[in-house]
């Protein structure tokens, strides 16, 4: 389903986009469970085994975590995971670094970027108040319309 949005009444280049950003690729690094504060390390967890491919099932049996298999109802078994182990979503843990957010202004919108004009603003204030003048003008636009 794609996202609802309205249609511009003007052309590309009259909008400009403002976004705070972290990027992944600088402002993030790979972690574990226990950095991560994943829940299931620290809860444990359950599979239901009924749904499972065979691949996944001797995955997860020659995984080398620790589970006990719970019979709920004829049909219905589920592996019981213990708490303070990894989870299987382990590899996709990311906790920040710690560094400042990049104050960006992009001229254009989701359409596009015509220009290829963009700004990063050295603080929030900056970015902040380039926001601000921007809301000013579209306001007075609007008011001789």
């Amino acid at each position: 389903m794609e996202p609802f949005r309205l249609e511009p009444n003007m052309p590309v280049g009259a909008y400009q986009t403002f976004q705070i950003a972290s990027p992944i690729e600088t402002h993030w690094r790979s972690a574990t469970c226990e950095e991560s504060g994943c829940e299931q390390y620290a809860n444990g967890w359950r599979v239901r085994v009924e749904g499972l491919r065979p691949e996944d099932l001797h995955a997860i049996r020659t995984s080398g975590r620790r589970f006990r298999p719970v019979d709920v109802a004829e049909g219905e078994t589920w592996l019981v995971f213990e708490p303070g182990q990894p989870c299987f979503k382990a590899a996709t843990h990311k906790v920040p670094l710690g560094r400042p957010e990049l104050f960006v202004v992009r001229d254009g919108d989701w359409r596009g970027n015509p220009t290829r004009q963009s700004y990063q603003h050295s603080s929030a204030d900056a970015w902040v108040d380039h926001f601000a003048t921007h809301q000013d003008k579209l306001a007075e636009t609007i008011e001789r319309g």
